[in-house]
């Protein structure tokens, strides 16, 4: 008997539309063979399901839903929403307190990979390179003098929560850092200044089950513009290169980082973690994203390709692994 699966898409942040072209991606990836397939879409308070072309409501005290008079329900759910609430941990606490297997990681390790400063630190003190970098709170009172002394220029500015490059800026002087901490804020209550590191930036996915360890091939991003901003992400302005063109002692030291970071956050399902290579070979961590785009252009089904494996059947290893245990 076919498993109902919902893949769950929209968010409350700028990351909504990337959202559903996951969703879309995730829909035609899927064996259709061994899964009934269901977007599921929830934007604030709006929890819909789309069944035979008519949108439902989901019963949130089950996540179960009516659909031409049957209720039907899931067997799993497959978490696509980049941002608040499916990164950020409060959906699998969810998932969690109602008994539904999800595809990602649970609330502490998406709690924790979504705070970008904390994470990092957090590896820091495992061993990990990142940059230097700045916490800012709204509220605060900021200097851009004493920031500029402790990152020094060019410098990023970013959103602490939040992904696809919304509000993210490349300082270069210091009277463009005050506007640029404003449109940071933008997106969430707090900002990440971080030093500018002169490298090769590149991207590695991997997912683990209880029988496999799997570490796709490297991808080395070669961005058209001043940094791997939203257009060189979503308008085709940047160059993929899937495998990266790096040497393999270069490459098994990535991979196997990304392995090692995977265990000591404790993720579930796919992981994405993106790095710069800088001088002498350093590898420095950037960000975790544990719900990683899957468009078809999506840095996850190019690597799954370059590592001659089938995205249907990736998919299936991660359902599989969750509902089975």
């Amino acid at each position: 008997m076919k498993k109902n699966i919902a893949i769950v898409a929209g968010g409350d942040q700028s990351e909504v539309e990337v959202s559903l072209r996951s969703a879309a991606g995730l829909e035609s990836f899927f064996n259709k063979e061994k899964y009934n397939l269901y977007i599921v879409t929830i934007i604030g308070k709006e929890w819909k399901v789309l069944c035979d072309g008519v949108k439902y409501d989901i019963d949130k005290n089950d996540f179960t839903f009516m659909c031409n008079g049957e209720k039907k329900s899931f067997d799993y759910a497959y978490i696509t929403i980049h941002g608040i609430p499916g990164e950020d941990g409060k959906l699998q606490g969810y998932f969690d307190l109602i008994g539904m297997p999800y595809s990602c990681c649970g609330v502490l390790a998406a709690a924790l990979t979504f705070n970008k400063f904390f994470c990092n630190h957090y590896l820091k003190s495992f061993g990990v390179n990142i940059a230097e970098s700045i916490l800012i709170r709204k509220g605060d009172v900021v200097s851009a003098k004493d920031v500029v002394a402790k990152v020094g220029l060019p410098c990023f500015v970013k959103p602490n929560i939040g992904g696809s490059s919304f509000g993210v800026t490349k300082v270069k002087a210091e009277d463009q850092l005050l506007p640029a901490i404003e449109a940071a804020f933008a997106e969430g209550d707090q900002v990440i200044i971080e030093s500018f590191m002169k490298g090769t930036e590149i991207t590695c996915g991997v997912y683990k089950t209880k029988s496999k360890s799997v570490v796709f091939p490297i991808t080395e991003v070669v961005s058209q513009n001043e940094f791997f901003d939203y257009d060189a992400k979503y308008n085709g302005q940047v160059q993929e290169i899937t495998p990266a063109r790096l040497s393999q002692s270069v490459t098994e030291k990535v991979q196997a980082l990304t392995a090692r970071i995977y265990d000591i956050i404790g993720a579930k399902g796919i992981i994405r973690i993106d790095y710069i290579i800088t001088e002498g070979d350093q590898v420095n961590l950037l960000e975790i994203n544990t719900t990683p785009g899957m468009t078809a252009t999506s840095f996850i089904p190019q690597q799954v390709r370059a590592a001659g494996l089938d995205i249907a059947d990736v998919l299936s290893d991660i359902v599989e692994n969750n509902i089975n245990g």
